[in-house]
This record gives C-alpha cells, structure tokens and sequence, in this order.
C-alpha cells in the first residue's frame, strides 16, 4: 500500500505521481520528495485526514550494520580540504556530508522504524512516505519552505551542540552567513521589501542535541508558483554553503556518493487551500531496494576544527542510527 504521513496527517488512496513542480499549483494534497540531486517525486492522494501514525504489520531487523561514505580520515581530509577553499576566497562557508548504508531485509516495515522516531526522537516535521519506488523515514527538525497563501518562510539551521554551552562563535557566524543566503535567495521570487528576519540565531532544543534557528520570511511576487520558488532557494542554503554555487561545486568534488533524499526537501503542499510545509531532508532515512541510508554532516567554516566536524557528524546520527538498528535504549540513555 501507498500512503503518506506527514504533518499529523495519514494520506491514502494515490491518485497519481508526477515530476513536475507546478502541479502543487494545481489542486489537490500532496506528498512531496526532492532529492538533493533535484529528482522530484509528488504524490497525489485522495484520502487525507488528521490521524497518528498507524501502527506497522510487519517486522524490521533486529541489528543493522552501516559503512560509511567517508571514514574519518576522509571527512577530516575533506574539511581541510574546505578551509583552503576558503582561505583562497572560493567559499565562505560549505556543508559536508557522508552517507551510512546498511542492508535491508526483504518485507521490513518502515512503519517500525517511523513509530521508534516518533516516540524516541519526535520532530516538528516527521515524515513517513511511502510511493513506488521509494520509501522515506524523515525525522526532520528543519524548515525549508512554509507557506500560507503568498507568505513563504524558511527557518535555516546552523550550530550545533549537546547543549547551549557547547555553541560557539564559529555556529553564530555561520547561522549569519546562512540567513544572508536565504534572504538573497527568496528575494529573488519575493515583492521588493518582503524579506525579513523576525527570529535570529534562537536556540531549539531536540532529543540529544542544541540547535541555533533563524526565520526568514517574504511574501510572493506576483506569478510566482512553486517551480520559481524552487529555482530561486533550492537545494537550502543550511546544507549547501555560501556562495551556494562555489558550494555545490565544491561539495561535488569531496563527496563520493549521492545524497539522495538527504539534504533535500520533503513535506506536504496543499494546493487547495495554498498551504504547505517542506523540510529540509535531514535526520532522514531512505529505502531503496535492499538498502537503508541515512546522511549526517556539518558545516564547514575557516574556524572549523576537523575533528570536531566529525564529532558532530556522530553526534547528529548516533541517536537515529541507534533506533534504526534496535538500539533504542541506547538512544534514550544519550538523552540523560
């Protein structure tokens, strides 16, 4: 069965799939994937209504055992490699991730590992979609877009850490930078004027961590729908950099497998009522075939210590990981 929770809503009944983003300005409820590579998946469904999540009918493996797209020497490699980027004026700041793959077993129910999020690692933006060829646990704690009639809003993450203490100027300069990048990006779709920043570098908490949160808000020029808002903002500047073209080019080069889902965008668009609400694709698990990934990184700045980029790029996937591979004892007790 094809189905989509999202948003505190349980979607059934898949009326049709399409790779075109100006559907959402169409009519109907939609499910929503975007790779970070740019592959767009929106399902429509018929059948949307307020319900929890539905409990699962079949089993998930006891253990998983994950690899890693880049072992610490690489990523530390790699984040040296970024601080000479920026030391010659490519970059101010770049977002570098690595991918965890374990295998899956045939008939897991990614509805198990959905409900060990939602009771272990609640995120404002959990989703759990499942359309043909493709299955995504997100335990997202970041905004991409929101939006309500022409007032779209992006709440960008930067700086990271067990608690508040642990924040440092490095995670205030980079939130900054970050906000500065998404301002630019939706004014380029917005009424001259609109953009604004009605929250700056305010401290959320999550399960096991700290994070340091901006708003940014504008309102829609006029004939601008969800293609031109994707041109203008996509992939989200908390995960790609600043400039976000030297970024990208950059992130290319030292990453040596897809992101996928990861660092994308995933979420629901009503386009009935004009309402919707994308995360950006983090704390994220995605299935495909017989394989389970889920992506974990860090932002990247001249004050950067590798080390501690790759202490965070832990710190960000044990507790998911933990639930995912029948840990979830280990996870709570990170949480104490």
């Amino acid at each position: 069965m094809y189905f989509a929770h999202v948003g505190g809503r349980w979607a059934t009944g898949l009326r049709d799939v399409t790779t075109d983003l100006g559907a959402l300005d169409g009519t109907g409820w939609w499910a929503v994937v975007v790779t970070y590579e740019g592959k767009v998946t929106c399902a429509r469904f018929d059948e949307v209504r307020p319900a929890p999540l539905p409990e699962p009918t079949g089993p998930w493996p006891a253990t998983l055992e994950w690899t890693t797209s880049l072992d610490q020497r690489g990523y530390e490699d790699g984040v040296r490699r970024i601080r000479d980027e920026i030391e010659h004026g490519e970059v101010y700041q770049a977002n570098l991730c690595r991918i965890l793959t374990a295998r899956l077993p045939a008939g897991s129910d990614p509805l198990v590992l959905a409900g060990r999020l939602a009771r272990d690692n609640p995120a404002p933006y959990a989703a759990t979609v499942m359309v043909p060829g493709l299955s995504i646990v997100s335990a997202s704690p970041e905004l991409y877009l929101s939006r309500e009639g022409n007032v779209v809003e992006s709440k960008p993450i930067k700086g990271t850490g067990l608690t508040a203490d642990d924040l440092l100027d490095k995670d205030h300069a980079e939130n900054v930078m970050i906000v500065d990048l998404v301002r630019n990006d939706l004014g380029r779709v917005a009424e001259v004027g609109s953009v604004t920043v009605p929250a700056l570098c305010e401290v959320e908490e999550h399960p096991g961590l700290v994070h340091l949160v901006s708003t940014v808000r504008a309102t829609l020029a006029a004939g601008q729908g969800w293609p031109e808002l994707f041109a203008a903002t996509f992939p989200a500047g908390s995960i790609s950099g600043a400039p976000k073209s030297s970024a990208l080019r950059i992130i290319n080069e030292l990453e040596p497998e897809p992101r996928g889902p990861y660092c994308g965008a995933v979420g629901w668009v009503d386009a009935d009522r004009r309402e919707a609400a994308l995360a950006v694709g983090i704390r994220t698990f995605w299935i495909e075939h017989d394989l389970i990934r889920f992506g974990t990184g860090a932002g990247i700045t001249w004050g950067s210590d590798p080390r501690r980029e790759w202490q965070e790029t832990e710190l960000k996937a044990s507790r998911l990981v933990a639930l995912a591979s029948g840990m979830p004892d280990a996870a709570r007790m990170e949480n104490r």
